[in-house]
């Protein structure tokens, strides 16, 4: 894991890059570049959802891209907040009381991916390699709690720091989890062509909804192991995986391989304890239909407002971080 900068109310906005002026519906597109040991690195961040849209190290892509006129095709790139996935029929409770969230994945009768998906986001800093957006949520049906949030993108050597800071002003505590739906890739190669590695021990299994059915399996002998690397193409996956593998410090690694040992590796930091995966045939780039699958860091699972499982109460006041990123690996270590 690399080290993270200062914290996101320490960093000073430098504002010395210009602001890139995008068509809707994604609002302004933020683009970061840097040249840091002796490696281009690239960024393209929007102002809507505060969605990572591109990432280029050394002119290698590694996330998705789609075209610039078009909403994010399966929600590429944004940032979920103040849950990941799914709340089961945005309804849960509070203090006894029923709590019902508006439907926003009407085939399934689900609440999905939070309340910032289409929230315009402000430049809180910018140095010449990382920007901080912030957005805030207000009290609302569903979710009666106030919460400030920001995320920061910094530019490393090898890839992209991303560090989200979520802040109680309330008066009360604030249920919140959080989560990220990045598409990897690695340069021109097909997707399909890819290996897929889960570092995870167990699968959460699901309802027709998808939603969480209580039940949590050993991915040990089943087609659910990713432990070992599966082709990406020979799988259809909506899926979720607990207790993730964790290095000495608590972070995470899963990552996709290309048939020559290069890497695209997506780490999290001990926060994260659950990884999602989805895969798609239908990704809308430009150039047409390709393949796409996104490695999905979580804090907790689908409809954690109802299981608790992963859940963070927030107290008024409280400031929570955490960090994930993304980078480029050329030989396999």
């Amino acid at each position: 894991m690399p080290n993270q900068a200062r914290s996101l109310n320490q960093e000073r906005s430098l504002n010395q890059e210009p602001r890139h002026r995008a068509p809707a519906p994604m609002g302004e597109h933020f683009e970061l570049k840097a040249m840091i040991g002796g490696v281009s690195q690239r960024a393209v961040v929007t102002e809507i959802a505060a969605s990572l849209r591109e990432l280029d190290v050394d002119g290698v892509a590694l996330v998705q891209d789609y075209p610039v006129d078009a909403q994010p095709p399966w929600c590429a790139g944004w940032v979920l907040v103040p849950w990941p996935n799914r709340v089961a029929g945005g309804a849960w409770s509070y203090d006894g009381v029923a709590q019902q969230l508006d439907i926003t994945e009407a085939d399934k009768g689900n609440a999905l991916h939070g309340l910032l998906k289409h929230t315009p986001y402000s430049v809180g800093a910018r140095t010449v390699d990382s920007i901080t957006l912030d957005a805030g949520i207000s009290p609302q049906p569903g979710y009666p709690f106030e919460l400030s949030t920001s995320v920061r993108y910094q530019l490393l050597e090898d890839g992209l720091l991303v560090t989200h800071r979520l802040e109680n002003p309330g008066h009360r505590s604030a249920p919140v989890a959080l989560g990220a739906h990045p598409f990897l890739r690695l340069g021109s190669l097909p997707t399909e062509e890819l290996t897929l590695y889960i570092n995870a021990d167990t699968h959460i299994e699901v309802d027709e909804r998808l939603n969480p059915s209580g039940i949590t399996t050993d991915v040990s002998g089943t087609r659910n192991d990713f432990r070992a690397g599966q082709l990406v193409g020979a799988v259809d996956l909506d899926d979720a995986w607990g207790d993730v593998r964790r290095e000495d410090d608590g972070s995470s690694l899963h990552f996709l391989e290309a048939p020559d040992g290069r890497q695209v590796q997506m780490f999290m930091d001990a926060s994260f304890g659950y990884v999602q995966a989805f895969t798609t045939t239908e990704f809308a780039a430009d150039g047409g239909m390709v393949t796409a699958v996104a490695v999905e860091p979580m804090t907790a699972p689908a409809d954690a407002f109802n299981s608790g499982e992963g859940l963070r109460w927030l107290e008024p006041g409280e400031v929570w971080e955490a960090s994930w990123g993304i980078r480029y690996l050329t030989t396999r270590k």
